[in-house]
């Protein structure tokens, strides 16, 4: 029997008719655990769907349970169609967890019907069995709630729901289907509905999006699904019985337009159906059609690491904690197995075994490589400029690891983002002379001092005009052997070590004169300006270090990391303790009008926070600090969990520079935007030029000896 016969529609039921089909549809934008989850396109999908439904399809509009939570309101939506469309339009519901429940597991299995549609469009993740889960708008990180499909799905195939009624079921996800984050931010509960016994002769389609470990694209021009677009252009103008009927055929037509796309670099994700079986229980793969090209392999799970390998780790890491790159080398990970790395960000645990075992239950991608090995290697990488020793044992754990278990080739990690910085050290003269003590230092690949007052208390002036001629002879010397083709220093930041007096001082406005006319420029809008302070932290060191490792295990982004303080804050007397409470915040964004000595940085350095941003001498800066640094969310407004703390050097460079009126590629383009945001039209918004940044990591602190000493002196 050929594919064609086997999918004509003698299976389906003889009455299958529009009014004995119904239908959940549901498409869910805005989610109330977190703005960044936000994602516009499902609403949309799940309209248009229903507008198939209750056009070509005529099912009643009665018989359609349509669930929407879109970010904007639902009358923004395009509701035209079929006159049904009008009905569905006062009918629906927000797909919250009651709402969904209700549907699915109580009013639908109450009609007598032949066909369930299940459409979902939102995100979607994998638990640790495999289940898809979908969470709902009103889920929360204590509790995210989420339809399990798989467990809903077993129940409609039960005595649950009447014996004679619907004998066919189509689920169509239109979701991601990646691993769902496992850190203690993010608890996804076990969900099962249970169900009674199970009904012979109850046939389910279902389709996905997308195959395991990967996402569901978006066409972002049209803010709506690529799989959707593709499911209802197979539809088209088909009635129920022909949709149901060639909808097997529909399936393998998505998924060979998918595949080729993903062969022309068009597209990565590849739609999957769960089983490889039509309605009438016979397979229709691929190789079922004539001259069809063989099938490709189904992608190995990943190995799972072997006793021996546990115990190495068990070794290797006893105790250390997760060093600064930690969240890099477990990005990397996903990346290396060819698999998409879990949406949320952050670490999954607080301990080295934590993430590797985090990582040794995921599915892994096509390489069939333990996620951890690649863990592993990345680390290695990054240790060996600080610890030889164990990073040569990292790198004998992989090659061990890789041969006993007989793994792929693993290619090496990218290298760091190479980085020059020139440090400037002012300190008060012992004696209590005027001016200070200055050393300067160049750090890249080692760290090599290239000026120092000689224990003689020189300007600020001074300090200036020495700072300017060593940038004009490291701009023309070379980073190593010129006949090899060494590349010119480039000093990406100017980092000024200095006593507490001198935080709010201007050194980013100092004149640079650049070009052969010497036209002067603001330091801070040629180079990535900041200050420091790490003297002043000898009481508060175990704060501070706490809070910089849960921003870097956190990849830098953080609703919780970042807090804004206003005026009425900055002036209470327990801010420092308030701050010190806990390891978060990492960061401060002072919205106040009060110069910052005025309490704000003494709240700031008491309470262990490494990253402060404020606006020289007071004065509250239009727009607010969150606005000008922090990318916009779904909702237009800046997201404090979306702004990348850890790139603050260059995001603050780019707003100088923006409201300076330079521009700068898309992030100076960004960074404009939100300088401007609040300007009166034909003027730069305040406040953009006038930005310091407090940057004290406490993981790159240059141990050098006290400048009172003198060059030849123990520290």
């Amino acid at each position: 029997m050929t594919t064609a016969e086997r999918t004509g529609s003698g299976f389906l039921p003889p009455d299958l008719e529009p009014r004995r089909t119904f239908a959940l549809v549901a498409g869910v934008e805005r989610y109330d655990i977190n703005r960044r989850w936000n994602l516009r396109g499902p609403a949309r999908d799940a309209l248009r769907f229903a507008r198939w439904l209750t056009g070509p399809a005529q099912v009643p509009a009665g018989n359609v349970r349509l669930l929407l939570s879109p970010i904007d309101a639902p009358d923004t939506l395009d509701w035209s169609g079929p006159p049904a469309m009008a009905a569905l339009r006062t009918a629906h519901r927000p797909a919250t967890e009651h709402n969904v429940k209700s549907a699915l597991l109580k009013e639908l299995p109450q009609c007598d019907g032949d066909l369930l549609w299940i459409f979902w469009a939102g995100h979607g993740y994998l638990g640790p069995r495999g289940e898809l889960m979908l969470p709902y708008t009103d889920a929360h990180p204590g509790e995210i709630r989420h339809l399990n499909l798989d467990s809903a799905l077993r129940w409609w195939r039960t005595d649950l729901v009447a014996h004679r009624r619907f004998p066919l079921q189509a689920a169509l996800v239109d979701a991601c289907r990646v691993d769902a984050p496992r850190d203690t931010r993010w608890n996804f509960t076990s969900i099962d509905y249970g169900g009674g016994s199970s009904v012979p002769g109850r046939r389910q389609f279902r389709l996905y999006a997308s195959s395991e470990g990967e996402t569901a694209e978006n066409n972002a021009e049209r803010e709506a699904g690529r799989f959707t677009e593709a499911l209802l252009t197979e539809l088209g103008q088909r009635s129920v019985r022909e949709g149901v009927a060639g909808l097997a055929a529909s399936a393998r037509t998505i998924q060979r337009t998918f595949r080729e796309q993903r062969e022309r670099g068009e597209g990565s994700q590849l739609p999957q159906f769960l089983v490889d079986r039509d309605w009438d229980a016979c397979s229709f793969l691929d190789e079922d059609l004539p001259g069809a090209a063989p099938p490709r392999p189904a992608p190995p799970r990943a190995t799972r690491l072997d006793q021996a390998a546990w115990d190495g780790l068990g070794a290797l890491f006893a105790g250390r904690s997760l060093p600064r790159h930690a969240y890099e080398a477990y990005a990397w990970a996903f990346k290396a197995g060819g698999c998409t790395t879990p949406v949320g960000g952050g670490l999954p645990g607080d301990g080295l075994l934590d993430v590797a075992q985090d990582l040794d239950e995921r599915q892994g991608g096509s390489t069939g490589m333990p996620l951890a090995v690649p863990f592993v290697r990345f680390l290695a990488d990054r240790a060996a400029a600080r610890d030889e020793a164990w990073a040569a044992a990292l790198l004998d754990w992989v090659r061990e690891t890789r041969a006993r278990l007989a793994l792929p080739v693993l290619p090496p990690p990218p290298s760091p983002a190479p980085r020059t910085a020139l440090d400037v050290r002012l300190d008060v003269p012992p004696g209590g002379e005027d001016g200070f003590l200055v050393r300067m230092w160049l750090r890249g690949d080692g760290t090599r001092q290239v000026w120092e007052s000689q224990g003689r208390p020189v300007g600020l002036d001074a300090v200036r005009g020495e700072l300017v001629r060593q940038l004009a002879l490291l701009g023309a010397a070379r980073a190593g052997d010129p006949a090899a083709g060494q590349p010119y220093v480039a000093v990406d930041r100017i980092e000024f070590h200095v006593p507490y007096e001198l935080l709010d001082a201007d050194f980013d406005q100092w004149p640079v004169p650049r070009g052969p006319a010497g036209r002067r420029r603001a330091l801070g809008l040629l180079y990535q300006v900041v200050v420091r302070c790490p003297e002043e932290r000898a009481d508060t060191r175990a704060e501070w270090h706490a809070k910089w490792r849960r921003l870097c295990i956190r990849g830098g982004r953080d609703p919780e990391a970042v807090r804004v303080v206003g005026d009425a804050e900055a002036a209470s007397d327990t801010l420092g303790l308030e701050l010190a409470a806990g390891p978060a915040p990492a960061c401060v964004l002072a919205h106040t009008t009060a110069a910052p000595h005025d309490g704000l940085l003494e709240a700031v350095l008491e309470g262990g926070v490494p990253v402060a941003v404020w606006r020289r001498g007071g004065g509250t800066p239009a727009p607010a600090l969150l606005g000008l640094l922090a990318p916009a969310g779904p909702d237009g407004g800046p997201d404090a969990g979306a702004l990348d703390v850890l790139d603050l050097p260059a995001r603050i460079r780019d707003v100088r520079r923006a409201a300076a009126g330079v521009g700068g590629g898309a992030a100076g383009a960004a960074a404009g935007a939100a300088v401007q945001r609040g300007a009166h039209p034909g003027q730069r918004a305040p406040g953009g030029d006038q930005l310091v940044l407090l940057w004290d990591d406490p993981d790159d602190v240059p141990g050098l000896r006290p400048l009172a000493c003198p060059p030849d002196a123990d520290p």
